[in-house]
């Protein structure tokens, strides 16, 4: 099972942070959508939605300006939530786990722009010689190729041998070391939220924030009836921005 578990995460891991096309493979990289197959893998598709969604929380707020990212929350993701569920950790532990694979991500995400820069240069040189098929591949295939050696090892390495380890370390670790862990785990969502009312914290923005909250709240209407509402208001205001900008 841990083989298999291993293949499957090294396998998403390297197709979801190829972005082919930058369409839909955003989603591939989304803790909480990672968890269904996990969950599904190891019988226990309740405890990784849980886990996936408590690290999703974390990256929620997460901008990527200028195309850089600030946090790997794909690679905390597809490490995080196997070896939680093969080791039974707790939801608040897994996310206290991912943080660090969050960042180890970054320095990953360098590593391949530097190697594609390589090919980016072979690109223009095949384009001097008028070579589309030289320039497809280098923006295709190459890339993927050296996406694929450097992305699947490491996650499968950390799933096939991670997993006993780290049942080893939560065996020996003390009681008020794991209760820490918890703690840490159950404020780290929170700073995920943090991030995002920052995001949205310009002050004529603020009111549509709170009035949401209430309407959550206290009408009970659930958070993807909200985002509609949400959207047919902001609809709405851009109409009557337009129509007065005309006037």
């Amino acid at each position: 099972m841990n083989l298999f578990l291993a293949v499957v995460a090294g396998l998403w891991y390297w197709y979801a942070m190829c972005r082919v096309g930058y369409t839909l493979q955003h989603i591939f990289c989304q803790p909480l959508v990672m968890a269904v197959p996990f969950g599904l893998i190891m019988g226990d598709l309740s405890t990784a939605l849980i886990i996936g969604a408590g690290i999703e929380m974390m990256y929620v707020g997460l901008v990527s300006n200028g195309g850089n990212i600030p946090a790997d929350e794909c690679l905390a993701g597809v490490v995080a939530i196997p070896i939680a569920l093969a080791s039974g950790m707790d939801a608040q532990s897994a996310i206290v786990l991912a943080l660090p694979f969050g960042l180890l991500g970054v320095l990953m995400d360098q590593i391949k722009r530097f190697i594609n820069g390589y090919f980016a240069n072979l690109a223009d040189k095949y384009a001097e010689q008028g070579n589309d098929k030289g320039i497809e591949r280098c923006a295709i295939l190459y890339p993927m190729a050296a996406g694929l050696l450097l992305r699947f090892p490491p996650v499968f390495i950390l799933i096939y041998f991670g997993t006993d380890l780290v049942q080893k370390i939560l065996n020996v670790l003390p009681g008020w070391f794991t209760n820490g862990l918890s703690v840490a785990g159950g404020v780290l969502p929170a700073l995920g939220f943090a991030i995002t009312i920052f995001v949205v914290g310009k002050s004529m923005l603020i009111p549509f924030f709170i009035l949401g909250f209430f309407f959550i709240q206290y009408f009970q209407i659930s958070t993807i009836g909200a985002a509609i509402f949400g959207i047919c208001m902001a609809l709405l205001i851009i109409c009557f921005r337009r129509e007065k900008e005309a006037a």
